[in-house]
């Protein structure tokens, strides 16, 4: 009896220190979590669910750096919900090192019946306040349908950004290749201009899906982050179930263009602590921990020492010691430092050492002479064969070869232009500092630059945007047209840089702007604008088309004629620019088959359909801009009513029903010069018919637009405006009875030229 009950106590105390020995062996929540850096402040709560709150981020009134830094963490549901400030956007992840927040974004949807009956359709929307951003690195475009096309709107202060993409398809086999790429049949991406405050997405349908609808009765269009989405065989499937997609905003410390070197004069008020450095940003900054130290930088404490000795290899020989953002390795007896930085060690062989220095000592005295005379010469020739190759690399790139074989196809007709340096370039450009950007168009960013060496004078340079080569064909292409041209209203091609990591194209600076902004922009004048300055515009830009189609050595079309590539000198002389979309024509072709490139509004139906691009696809392009010249309205508004928003096509619906006097601008519109504006408008009408072959040559455009100037004018033009020369100039009055390309009721249209 004695016996058992000691063998009960004796396995009592075996459980007993079993337990104990678990409980200690085993880490307690607050004991993990303890040896992470803190990244909240003290006091405030540093999670939401299972995401990390950092500073200067926080939850609750004196948590966080700034109340546009607030966070709002929802506990209704069962899994935490993160939103920034008392928004109703969802954070899903904060990066301090990189400002960025990853949120999720509604995708816009437009879904159809069998007969074509609008089911569904909800457009996507995002606004952030100062200072986030949407991110025009980390995040693509992208549209999905088979009957689709879809438009992005954005705002940087007050500046109005559009873009978008087409994608059609016959078949589901057809929309899905091997590869699964995102390249317009079934899916469509571009990139999205940077700093943007706002978006919006718009999707529409050509035919309302009703020839695709047994396989795909809705299109998608959404702002995602880049490689957050891979278009394949189950997307329009999983698309139909998936609401919202990450993306990326960033943000920023600082208020209105605090940069570093500003921000940190103010201690009180600087918010990079210690041990970490400052990062600018496109208006403000962001901070990180210095090399060696980890933590968040933000915080009153700063960045903290990471003990690199706590790792297993920091040493393979002698003793780590640890130092403020660093470490050294102590070597033991027998061996040395082989490195300044005292992190690695070898064996010290004394006799060795000093069987070397003999060595040296006796081939020095020998060959002294040698290796100082040798040795210069071969720096330098070693210095020259890099740089030589890196030029030529850059060459390479940029398509220096693709510009050879141009010149050589075209039997060298390629005038020679100034080759600049790329350091003439930077310096020209203060480094092409954002101050000196001019504006930023499809294919590069041009930046006012003033050449020293040239008695400072003004030019443009055009810089291709980085990692495109698309881009750098363009610049090519842009380069060969030019080179092409000599006309007084076509921008002068001054140089070229094609030794640089992006190609870049140098020429004359035009002071006055852009047409577009002139008669919709910040430099609207009004009634100053006269009709009788638009004419002039309007004719030097008619005569600079003209000139192209029929009196360059090759005839050159535009391809993307519009307001914004109509530049206005000092003395609103009209001048033609952006030709990286333009085509050089052989003089034995009338046309050419190529992929559609243009802007909606703009761009001719006929060509949008047919891909055949000739010359009368720079009339109708052209046609929009007079019709532009005539009302002070934009080509493409989607802030219009449905049935006015291609500007063209309400334009021709109200002379169809004879309510011209409806869309004129008021500014222009007199008893004197009535006859003038009908002429005009009549001219237009004629510009934008459907079929190119309808439409007149831009020789005739130029002939007439000149022939309204001179009625204009003239005060005796008026009583004999149907003279034998005036008529000759104007043509018949009965030559816009051809059909046009619009309907007649200026009601919604389905039409192509509705877009």
């Amino acid at each position: 009896m004695a016996l058992h009950r000691r063998m009960q106590i004796l396995r009592l105390s075996l459980v007993m220190v079993v337990a104990v020995t678990i409980l200690l062996g085993t880490p307690t929540p607050t004991t993990a979590q303890s040896l992470l850096p803190p990244q909240a402040l003290p006091g405030c709560p540093d999670h939401c669910g299972n995401l990390t709150i950092p500073y200067p981020f926080g939850i609750g009134t004196g948590c966080y750096l700034e109340r546009r830094f607030n966070i709002t963490c929802e506990n209704s549901t069962q899994q935490p919900t993160t939103r920034l400030m008392t928004s109703n956007i969802e954070i899903t992840n904060i990066s301090l090192y990189d400002g960025e927040l990853q949120i999720l974004q509604f995708a816009a949807n437009d879904c159809y019946d069998a007969q074509g009956n609008l089911t569904t359709r909800n457009n996507s929307r995002l606004r952030v306040p100062p200072p986030y951003t949407i991110s025009g690195t980390k995040n693509m475009f992208v549209a999905v349908g088979c009957d689709t096309y879809a438009f992005f709107t954005g705002y940087r202060g007050g500046q109005k950004y559009t873009t978008g993409c087409v994608s059609i398809c016959d078949n589901l086999d057809n929309a899905i290749d091997q590869r699964d790429t995102c390249s317009g049949v079934g899916c469509c991406q571009t990139k999205i201009p940077s700093g943007l405050k706002n978006q919006t997405v718009t999707l529409r349908s050509f035919n309302n899906h009703k020839a695709v609808w047994h396989f795909n009765p809705c299109s998608y269009a959404f702002l995602v982050q880049e490689g957050e989405f891979n278009f394949n065989s189950t997307s329009f499937r999983e698309l139909n179930d998936t609401a919202r997609l990450p993306a990326i905003i960033d943000w920023e410390i600082g208020k209105g263009n605090e940069l570093c070197n500003i921000a940190a004069k103010n201690e009180s008020t600087f918010a990079c602590k210690a041990n970490s450095y400052c990062h600018n940003r496109s208006s403000g900054y962001i901070c990180r921990c210095l090399p060696g130290y980890e933590g968040n930088p933000y915080l009153p404490d700063g960045c903290q020492d990471i003990d690199e000795c706590e790792a297993s290899d920091s040493c393979s020989i002698g003793t780590c010691i640890n130092t403020a953002g660093n470490y050294t390795c102590e070597c033991p007896k027998g061996y040395k430092n082989v490195d300044m930085d005292k992190k690695s060690c070898i064996k010290d062989n004394g006799r060795a050492k000093l069987s070397l220095l003999l060595i040296i000592s006796l081939g020095a005295s020998g060959g002294f002479l040698l290796l100082l005379s040798g040795s210069s010469w071969i720096y330098w020739g070693m210095q020259r064969r890099k740089f030589l190759k890196l030029k030529e690399k850059y060459f390479k790139e940029n398509g220096g070869l693709l510009l050879q074989q141009k010149i050589a196809s075209q039997g060298g007709t390629v005038e020679t232009t100034k080759i600049f340096t790329a350091e003439e370039l930077d310096k020209a450009t203060n480094n092409y500092h954002e101050s000196r950007i001019l504006g930023e168009g499809g294919y590069g960013i041009v930046y006012k630059g003033i050449l020293a060496a040239d008695n400072n004078k003004v030019v443009a340079i055009k810089k291709s945007k980085i990692g495109v080569p698309t881009q750098k064909e363009q610049f090519v292409n842009e380069l060969i047209v030019l080179s092409q041209i000599n006309h007084r209203n076509v921008v002068r091609l001054l140089g070229c840089c094609l030794e640089s990591e992006v190609p870049l194209l140098v020429y004359e600076f035009v002071t006055h702007g852009t047409l577009f902004e002139h008669i919709h922009g910040k430099k609207r004048k009004g009634s100053s604008f006269s009709l009788e300055l638009r004419l002039k515009i309007a004719a030097e830009t008619a005569g600079a088309l003209a000139y192209l189609h029929s009196s360059a050595l090759m005839q050159i079309i535009h391809r993307d004629v519009k307001a914004t590539n109509i530049l206005l000198d000092e003395n609103y002389i009209a001048k033609v620019s952006d030709f990286g979309a333009s085509r050089l024509i052989p003089l034995d072709q009338a046309q050419l088959a190529t992929l559609v490139q243009g802007t909606f509004g703009y761009l001719d139906p006929e060509y949008f359909l047919t891909n055949q691009l000739t010359d009368k696809s720079d009339v109708y392009s052209f046609g929009v801009v007079l019709i532009e010249l005539l009302t002070s309205k934009v080509a493409l508004s989607f802030d219009s009513p449905e049935e006015e928003r291609n500007l063209a096509s309400f334009f021709v619906c109200l002379m169809e029903e004879d309510r011209l006097n409806q869309i004129l601008d008021d500014a222009i519109v007199n008893e004197r010069n009535i006859e003038t504006l009908k002429t005009m408008a009549n001219l237009s009408k004629r510009c934008v018919r459907l079929k190119g072959e309808d439409r007149p040559t831009m020789k005739e455009v130029a002939m007439e637009l000149e022939g309204m100037r001179i009625t204009e004018k003239h005060a005796w033009g008026k009583a004999e405006i149907f003279s034998e020369e005036t008529k000759y100039l104007l043509g018949t009055p009965n030559s816009d009875a051809s059909p046009v390309a619009f309907r007649a009721d200026c009601g919604p249209s389905t039409d192509v030229n509705s877009i």
